[in-house]
């Protein structure tokens, strides 16, 4: 009996240690995600310290254009914080061409506005970050039974209809998205764009398709909104969805 009441009270004790971990901690347990802290925390923080921010950033905000191939990172420590930008970096490839995600197979990246709703540390694709598509948006718009899913921003440089980095690149990305999760920010958001707007060689790429494409056009104009109101501001618009699918800033 005596036995029995110490194995017990060591059960329970071990449960209160693993109730009381962080979800960093709990990350950092996974070899993918401890190697790339040891390898590139020092210098995500020489980075953040060149650049007068403060490591680690509490608030992140990830906005990717596909044709421009360029995924940012834009942090902040306050919720009263403008966001400012830390890094671009190089989207490896892209499958499918402009224009949302609609259908399972499709091969098509989504655009539209999102956010981190999964952290793989055992992914088949180095480590990944998944978004949450389809959103209510694309339920409306989307193929009814076969939307598609298992969106990811992850590594190893290939994709089918994800957002593919580098290895190297997705180390650093994940590492900034634990730590914002950690500090409490639970909705991380992802923001796709078809371009950058403000680049006049994609938008005049753009104009291509909107020109035969009334229904692109009408939803790039929504997508664009909210792209001009950040670059304004630098801080998040509230964009809701109307019982249609299209976005309302």
């Amino acid at each position: 009996m005596k036995r029995l009441v110490v194995i017990v009270l060591i059960l329970l004790g071990a449960g209160k240690i693993f109730a009381q971990q962080s979800f960093l901690d709990n990350q950092k347990m996974f070899p993918k995600v401890g190697e790339a802290y040891r390898e590139k925390e020092e210098l995500l923080k020489k980075e953040f310290e060149k650049k007068g921010l403060t490591y680690p950033a509490k608030y992140m905000f990830v906005r990717s254009f596909k044709l421009d191939s360029e995924m940012e990172i834009w942090v902040k420590n306050s919720a009263a914080d403008t966001f400012r930008l830390f890094k671009s970096y190089r989207v490896c490839t892209l499958s499918g061409k402009m224009g949302p995600k609609r259908k399972e197979g499709d091969r098509q990246v989504p655009e539209g506005f999102y956010y981190i709703n999964d952290f793989n540390p055992n992914s088949n694709y180095h480590l990944s970050l998944g978004i949450n598509y389809p959103n209510f948006s694309d339920r409306i718009l989307s193929d009814p039974k076969n939307p598609g899913g298992e969106i990811y921003i992850h590594g190893n440089c290939i994709t089918v209809g994800c957002i593919p980095l580098t290895d190297e690149f997705i180390d650093e990305v994940y590492i900034m998205a634990v730590n914002a999760k950690n500090a409490g920010q639970d909705f991380i958001p992802v923001h796709v764009f078809p371009v950058k707007f403000g680049n006049q060689g994609s938008m005049n790429y753009l104009g291509t398709f909107t020109l035969t494409d009334s229904s692109s056009k009408q939803f790039w104009t929504e997508l664009r909104s909210a792209y001009d109101y950040f670059e304004k501001h630098h801080r998040l618009p509230v964009v809701l969805v109307d019982d249609k699918g299209k976005y309302v800033l």
